[in-house]
């Protein structure tokens, strides 16, 4: 009986998990007015010899920022403040 009851539970778990939340621009809007402007302002994303190339190193650079200035913040901050710049500044696909 236990064995063929794994599966039921398997399978509950996955629906109650759910869909990953969809990133947030405006929450991550707050997040980066909030931390990420006391230490440069968005020239640093819009100058020609920007480091941030691609939608994977401006993750890797919001991840960076977030460690560096010990904010701690959970994966759905980081999508979401990722979401921002991508939507305001550089328009990764």
């Amino acid at each position: 009986m236990f064995i063929r009851s794994i599966p039921l539970f398997l399978t509950l778990g996955l629906l109650a998990a759910g869909p990953a939340a969809a990133a947030d621009a405006q929450a991550g809007k707050k997040l980066h007015d909030q931390h990420c402007m006391q230490c440069h302002d968005s020239g640093v994303y819009t100058r020609e010899d920007r480091r941030v190339n691609s939608l994977e190193a401006l993750h890797k650079q919001v991840r960076r920022c977030d460690a560096s200035l010990g904010l701690r913040w959970f994966d759905q901050d980081v999508e979401n403040v990722v979401e921002y710049l991508n939507q305001t500044h550089y328009r990764f696909k």
